[in-house]
């Protein structure tokens, strides 16, 4: 696994979450968060620039990692949901560490035989 990979689809799965949330809460235009149509369609269009990053760094991990295409598909639909891309990370990331661990084992058992 490429810990790289995995740090940067960690660090774009909560950007991409934060704005989605934010644009969200912003969107619905209750009282108490009433701003204008500008911060709106910026917040809109940075989650929309972000998300082709988050893809992009999704993409980039799951080729790494050789994930299955239904794995590859809901990570990268997470990032349209409002905060489930927290819980894919989340996820992916226990998974990628655990899928490590696992070879680590098994190296070690190969290497004393």
């Amino acid at each position: 696994m490429n810990s790289g990979a995995l740090l940067r689809y960690r660090v774009m799965a909560w950007v991409t979450g934060v704005v989605l949330a934010t644009s969200c809460l912003i969107g619905l235009s209750f009282e108490p968060w009433a701003v204008g149509d500008p911060v709106r369609q910026w917040l809109w269009t940075a989650h929309g620039w972000l998300y082709v990053l988050y893809v992009a760094v999704s993409f980039h991990l799951s080729v790494t990692a050789r994930w299955s295409i239904v794995k590859t598909l809901l990570v990268l639909l997470a990032g349209t949901v409002p905060l489930m891309s927290f819980v894919a990370e989340r996820r992916v990331a226990h998974d990628e560490h655990r899928r490590a661990a696992g070879h680590q084992a098994s190296g070690h058992a190969a290497a004393t035989r």
